[in-house]
C-alpha cells in the first residue's frame, strides 16, 4: 500500500498546481477520513493503554530484569521525544506550509496549571470519550489498568475483553485506512492549492528533518549508550544489521523480531534476559516512533500558525510519552495517536493527512530505529546485569 500513498500524494500535488481552485474544494474528502479515525480513538486508546499497563505490571513481577528493562525503555524514549521536539523548534519545518485557516480549531483560553491538572481527572469516562478528551481518557485508562492488575486473577475476563477490543480497534483502523489514498490526494491538492511551493518545500523540510533526527538518535544516543555500557559497537552493528534491513524493507518491527532474537543470542545476550526484554520492547520502547510524534506535532502547529504556550508544550510531551506506549501493531499507529492529541490542543486534524502523504518516505527509517532500539535494550540490560557480551569488558553484577 505505501506505493499507493505515494502516487496519491503525487497526484494531489499535481492537481494543486494545475487547478488550485479545484484542489481547495476537495477538503470534505479528507474530512470524512479524519472523522472516521476520530471515531475509533477512544476505544483504541483505552484498550492499548490498559494492555500496556498490564504488560508493565507483568515485567515488574519478573523482578530485577523487568524493572531494569523499563528504566532503559523510559530513558531512551524520553530522550527521543525531547530530541524530536528540539529538532522541530530548531529547524521549524512547518513554517510556510499554511494550512487553511478554516482547518484550525480554536484552542481553549489559557488556564492555570492547577485547573488543567484537575480537569485531567474525569467525572465520567463515557463523557470523556464522547468529547474526545484525550487527557481524561489516558488518566482513567492508566488507573483502570493498574486497578485490574491489583485485582489479579479475577480481572482476567476483563483483560481478555480489553485484548479483544484492541484487536477490533486495529481491524477498524485497517478498514478506515483503505480510504487513505483518497484522503491524501484531497489533502495534498488542498494544501498545494492554498500554499503552492511553500507547502511543498515545508513537507520536504519535514521529511529531511525527520531523517536527520532519526539518524542523530541512532548514532549519538543509541551508539553513545552502547559505548557507555561497554557493548562492542562493531560486533553489535554486525549482529543488528540483519534486523535493521528487514525493518527498513518491510516497515514492520514484528517482522524483524525473529532475527533480533537469534542475532542477539549470538552476540551473547542471555536467554533469560532476552526472553523478558525483547517482547516488552516491542510495545514500550518505540524510540523512532516517539521522536516522530514530537516532530510531527510541532510541524502541524507551525503550519497552522498555532503558538503553543510552555504549559501546553509540557502537557503535549507528557501526553505523547504516555499514549505512545502500545501503538505497535496499530496500522499507522503514530497517525492515530496524533489524531487523538490534536483537538485537545487546538491543532487541525487536516495536517495529519499531509503527514500521511509523505509518511511512506519516513516510515522505513522510523521503523528501523525502533528495531535498533529493540536490539540495543536487551544488550544494555545484559551489561547492567553483568553479562559478558562477545568482546565486552567483564563487569561484576550490581
Amino acid at each position: 500500500m505505501p506505493w499507493m500513498l505515494v502516487m496519491a500524494a503525487a497526484a494531489g500535488i499535481a492537481l494543486g498546481f494545475a487547478a488550485p481552485e479545484v484542489g481547495r474544494q476537495l477538503t470534505p474528502v479528507s474530512d470524512v477520513f479524519l472523522r472516521l479515525i476520530r471515531a475509533i480513538i477512544a476505544p483504541l486508546l483505552f484498550s492499548v493503554l490498559v494492555r500496556a499497563v498490564a504488560g508493565a505490571g507483568e515485567a515488574r513481577n519478573l523482578g530485577r530484569i523487568g524493572v531494569r528493562a523499563i528504566i532503559v525503555f523510559e530513558v531512551l524514549t524520553t530522550i527521543a521525544l525531547l530530541l524530536g521536539w528540539l529538532a522541530g523548534v530548531w529547524w521549524r519545518p512547518g513554517e510556510g506550509v499554511a494550512l487553511p485557516l478554516e482547518a484550525v480549531v480554536p484552542a481553549a483560553a489559557p488556564v492555570a496549571f492547577v485547573t488543567v491538572l484537575t480537569n485531567a481527572f474525569p467525572t465520567s469516562i463515557f463523557d470523556a470519550m464522547a468529547r474526545g478528551d484525550v487527557l481524561q481518557i489516558v488518566v482513567f485508562s492508566l488507573l483502570f489498568g493498574f486497578a485490574a492488575l491489583k485485582v489479579g486473577e479475577k480481572a482476567r475476563p476483563l483483560l481478555s475483553f480489553v485484548e479483544a477490543l484492541a484487536e477490533i480497534s486495529f481491524r477498524f483502523t485497517r478498514i478506515v485506512m483503505l480510504l487513505a489514498p483518497a484522503a491524501i490526494f484531497a489533502a495534498m491538492a488542498s494544501a498545494i492549492g492554498g500554499g503552492g511551493l511553500n507547502a511543498l518545500s515545508g513537507l520536504a523540510r519535514f521529511a529531511g528533518v525527520a531523517w536527520a533526527g532519526q539518524a542523530f538518535f541512532l548514532i549519538v544516543v543509541l551508539g553513545g549508550a552502547l559505548a557507555l555500557a561497554r557493548v562492542p559497537l562493531s560486533r553489535f552493528a554486525a549482529h543488528a544489521r540483519e534486523p535493521f534491513l528487514v525493518a527498513f524493507a518491510t516497515t514492520s518491527s514484528a517482522a524483524a523480531l525473529p532475527q533480533t532474537l537469534a542475532n542477539l543470542e549470538r552476540l551473547g545476550v542471555p536467554r533469560s534476559i532476552l526472553g523478558v526484554v525483547a517482547p516488552l520492547s516491542l510495545s514500550l520502547n518505540l524510540c523512532g516512533s516517539t521522536l516522530h510524534l514530537a516532530l510531527a506535532t510541532l510541524f502541524v502547529a507551525q503550519a497552522a500558525g498555532v503558538d503553543l504556550t510552555l504549559q501546553q508544550q509540557l502537557l503535549i510531551l507528557l501526553t505523547l510519552k504516555i499514549t505512545s506506549k502500545g501503538v505497535a501493531g496499530i496500522p499507522r499507529g503514530n497517525f492515530v495517536v496524533l489524531a487523538a492529541l490534536f483537538p485537545t490542543f487546538g491543532l487541525p486534524l487536516e495536517g495529519l493527512a499531509l503527514l500521511l502523504g509523505i509518511d511512506a518516505l519516513i516510515d522505513p527509517v522510523r521503523t528501523s530505529v525502533n528495531v535498533l532500539g529493540h536490539c540495543a535494550s536487551p544488550a544494555l540490560v545484559a551489561r547492567w546485569e553483568g553479562a559478558q557480551l562477545e568482546g565486552s569488558i567483564p563487569r561484576a553484577p550490581v
